[in-house]
């Protein structure tokens, strides 16, 4: 199987494509578009309500928060929640584009990756003469923090492997592992959406936090740790390691550059992504 890191072309969009959404966080409503760069200039976000020129480039060492998304920041511009849009440029193949949006977060649509591939689909992809840079795995490379294992593993590919395990019945302990491509991406990973207990929720609230946050866009998993309060059910029978495998995605992403090689992350969120990377 051909993984899309093994196409030596760097990849941008066809045309501009934009979406409107609410902030997780503020519950503001956010404009975003993503639209064609030249080869070599990775992801840059542009807040076009500050009047930002220069933009952020989506790399990791720009992170400087992750307690409840991956945010980064350059000077006083802050951009927060990347890692959905940045798991869907990074599953569809896309090198090279210029994301504005007028608000301090990416909208979260409906909590997972799946609206920004249908964007980005809409698009389409447009081949460039610039060869990608490309991160080959040569030897293992292991982090270990607490309860936390992220090891990565010389493959000719790029493969993703994920472990969870919480003490309730309704989770319990899922694993799941993809070859990434971007029919698979699309496929398996990117409708799976991002979840969080009850009262988690409800103290965030009280905090001032999510206040976009609603049964549209977030699984919420009911007090009794059995069942979700979302009418419509899981997307998935394990969708919660599904999103957790997105969200790995999309912060590798910030490495820069496609990786050829395959990550094994065990009880692993945000900030030890980071510390690994």
């Amino acid at each position: 199987m051909v993984s899309l890191s093994l196409d030596p072309h760097q990849h941008t969009l066809q045309k501009m494509v934009s979406c409107t959404g609410v902030g997780l966080h503020s519950g503001n409503e956010i404009n975003l578009s993503i639209k064609p760069a030249p080869e070599n200039s990775g992801i840059r976000f542009y807040r076009t309500d500050l009047g930002d020129t220069n933009g952020i480039p989506a790399h990791m060492d720009k992170v400087v928060d992750t307690r409840l998304a991956t945010t980064i920041a350059d000077t006083k511009v802050i951009v927060s929640t990347t890692e959905h849009l940045m798991a869907a440029l990074q599953g569809f193949g896309v090198d090279n584009a210029d994301i504005e949006l007028d608000g301090p977060e990416v909208p979260i649509m409906d909590g997972s990756a799946g609206p920004f591939m249908l964007l980005l689909k809409r698009s389409g992809l447009k081949k460039q003469k610039a060869m990608r840079h490309v991160l080959r795995i040569t030897k293992e490379v292991v982090f270990r923090s607490g309860d936390t294992e992220i090891r990565i593993l010389p493959y000719d590919g790029f493969k993703v492997s994920g472990e969870i395990y919480f003490e309730d019945s309704l989770i319990n302990n899922q694993s799941y592992s993809i070859e990434l491509s971007p029919e698979k991406f699309s496929r398996e990973i990117s409708r799976a959406r991002t979840f969080g207990y009850v009262e988690q929720v409800e103290e965030l609230w009280a905090n001032g936090l999510a206040q976009g946050g609603n049964l549209d866009n977030v699984i919420a998993i009911h007090w009794d740790r059995t069942r979700i309060l979302n009418d419509s059910g899981l997307r998935f029978s394990d969708e919660f390691i599904r999103h957790k495998v997105l969200d790995l995605i999309g912060d590798l992403a910030l490495m820069g550059c496609p990786i050829l090689g395959h990550i094994i992350a065990k009880r692993a969120g945000h900030t030890q992504h980071l510390a690994f990377m």
